[in-house]
């Protein structure tokens, strides 16, 4: 059995929506409603966002987005510097891997 259900409750519904579509390849609806939206991943996983108030997870939750090489995990990486976003370099760790700060309200994990 495996997880396909998330829900995230985020500050920004819309910058979420955009920010995972764009740099993490989920689809999303056509909406843009700024309360609910639905995303899809390749395997037909479903993620849902919900607008919250305040909202404040953990200092360790994150989600992570395994990727096939290291060289995808540098991409990234230089995607979301180059379009102003404050990454740190990735390191090994865990594996190939670094953190990002997601709009919404939580961290996004992308290693190899």
């Amino acid at each position: 059995m495996k997880i396909n259900h998330i829900n995230l409750t985020v500050n920004d519904v819309i910058a979420t929506k955009a920010f995972l579509g764009e740099y993490f390849g989920l689809q999303t609806s056509e909406e843009n409603s700024e309360t609910f939206d639905v995303l899809f991943d390749d395997d037909g996983s479903v993620l849902t966002l919900m607008k919250g108030k305040e909202v404040v997870y953990p200092k360790t939750f994150h989600i992570g987005f395994i990727q096939e090489s290291e060289e995808k995990v540098d991409e990234i990486n230089k995607r979301l510097k180059d379009d102003g976003y404050d990454v740190k370099p990735p390191k090994r760790l865990h594996g190939y891997t670094f953190y990002v700060e997601a709009p919404g309200g939580f961290t996004v994990e992308v290693l190899a």
